[in-house]
């Protein structure tokens, strides 16, 4: 129930954000770091696990990757954000449903991972979808890949910590914290005056901590609860509820070539999990059956 609870909260933020669509995407990117940081410090708080911060801010190698992390993911945000706002909600929901694909490429590239038959197969559909959609419109579809390549790489950073999912975007939000006050002060719209707004709009500007922060309590809740092997395979709610955000309650257009691509993407997903769960088994027979 948490990790449908998790994905299914970030398949619908295209919700949330078209409430925002008055305003720039940098000004909801602001809030959305600013209310975190704040729900964050709660949590951490609540939850006791300063200890945890604190031996992150003590390691100049973890602040450098969490440094680095947080980039990524404000970008990954930023364009997110920005891609709801100007109606491309279809190539944010390709965006993620190319993500694991790439994770298994990225793997087999930075972390010499070894690709299984099925998987070599799952890849080369997705860049043979892709391929399609460059050659019909003449454009690579980068928001997409954008959103999916950052979000690979910044997996891929936090690999490489041993930092708690909670305190590790504690301080990536920390680290973003004073760029956000400073375009706070100087450069947002006037739309991020709650002096001046009315209560609706600075009701739906403090929401965008919550918005950040619940899907991942329930995420870690999941992730805490059952294998991790397993819980991927509900990561294909969230774009599956934003293709049909996108087409039916949005109207964004879908045509011919995009539907092919989305066609490719899925047959990919599909043979991916299918192999994903083959392994799974296999591995949990010989564990069974392996001597003690």
């Amino acid at each position: 129930m948490c990790a449908i609870a998790a994905y299914t909260m970030w398949g619908i933020a295209p919700l949330y954000f078209k409430q925002l669509q008055i305003m720039p995407a940098m000004d909801v990117l602001l809030h959305r770091v600013v209310w975190s940081a704040l729900i964050l410090v709660g949590l951490i708080a609540g939850k006791r696990q300063w200890g945890k911060v604190k031996a992150a801010l003590l390691s100049r190698k973890v602040m450098l990757i969490l440094f680095a992390a947080g980039i990524l993911l404000g970008a990954n945000w930023l364009l997110f954000i920005w891609a709801i706002n100007n109606d491309h909600i279809l190539d944010a929901s390709l965006g993620y449903y190319i993500n694991p694909l790439l994770n298994i490429f990225f793997g087999r590239l930075f972390l010499q991972e070894r690709l299984r038959l099925f998987q070599k197969i799952a890849v080369l559909l997705a860049i043979a979808g892709v391929s399609i959609l460059v050659f019909s419109y003449g454009q690579v579809p980068w928001i997409a890949l954008v959103l999916a390549t950052s979000f690979s790489i910044y997996g891929l950073l936090r690999k490489q910590v041993a930092v708690d999912s909670m305190p590790g975007l504690f301080i990536e939000t920390l680290m973003m914290l004073p760029f956000a006050l400073i375009y706070w002060v100087f450069f947002a719209s006037e739309y991020s005056n709650m002096l001046t707004n009315d209560m609706s709009l600075n009701l739906w500007l403090l929401a965008a901590g919550i918005v950040t922060t619940a899907p991942l309590l329930c995420f870690t809740a999941a992730a805490r609860r059952i294998m991790y092997s397993t819980l991927g395979f509900f990561q294909y709610i969230g774009p599956t509820l934003m293709f049909f955000l996108a087409v039916y309650l949005y109207g964004e257009p879908l045509e011919e070539a995009r539907l092919v691509t989305f066609g490719f993407v899925w047959t990919a997903l599909a043979i991916f999990s299918f192999d994903s769960l083959r392994a799974y088994r296999i591995q949990r027979r010989v564990r069974y059956t392996a001597p003690e």
